[in-house]
C-alpha cells in the first residue's frame, strides 16, 4: 500500500476545528474533496506534515499548533482608518468584511475590529491567525 510522500498529488477530505470545537472549514460538507500536491506550499505547513505517511481511507486527527498554521497575529496588519477615506455609503459594523487594494493591485482581506466616532479599526491578519487548529482529514486518493 503506498503512503502519502513529499510531492504526491493527492485528494484528501478534511474538517478543519478550533479547539472549542467549532468548525471553521469542511470538505466533507462541501461534499467535494481537495485536490493538491505536496511540496508546493498550496496549504499550511502542519496540514501538509500531517497527511505525511497516510494510505488511501486511513483516517487522522492531526492537532496543528498556530506557528505550523498562521502564527502569530501581526500587529502591522491591525490600522486605524479615517472615516472620511471609506466609500460614503458605507456603514461600518464590528465583524464587517471589507476589500482593500494594495499599490501593486493586490486584494487585501480586511475585518472591522472597531468603530469608532471618526475612525475604524480594520484588522488584515488572517482570521485564524493565533489560533491552534485541529483537522480530522481522510485520503481519498494518493496519484
Amino acid at each position: 500500500m503506498s503512503q502519502v510522500k513529499q510531492n504526491d498529488a493527492v485528494k484528501v477530505h478534511y474538517t478543519g476545528k478550533l479547539e472549542d470545537g467549532q468548525v471553521f472549514d469542511s470538505s466533507v460538507e462541501r461534499g467535494e474533496p481537495i485536490e493538491f500536491t505536496l511540496g508546493q506550499g498550496q496549504l499550511i505547513p502542519g496540514f501538509e506534515d500531517g497527511l505525511i505517511g497516510m494510505e488511501v481511507n486511513e483516517k487522522k486527527t492531526i492537532n496543528i499548533p498556530k506557528e505550523e498554521a498562521y502564527g502569530e497575529p501581526k500587529a502591522e496588519l491591525i490600522q486605524e482608518v479615517d472615516k472620511n477615506q471609506l466609500p460614503e455609503e458605507l456603514k461600518p459594523e464590528v465583524g464587517m468584511p471589507l476589500v482593500s487594494k494594495s499599490p501593486d493591485g493586490r486584494e487585501i482581506n480586511l475585518v472591522v475590529t472597531e468603530v469608532k466616532d471618526d475612525s475604524i479599526v480594520v484588522d488584515a491578519n488572517h482570521p485564524l491567525a493565533g489560533k491552534d487548529l485541529i483537522f480530522d482529514l481522510e485520503v481519498l486518493e494518493i496519484k
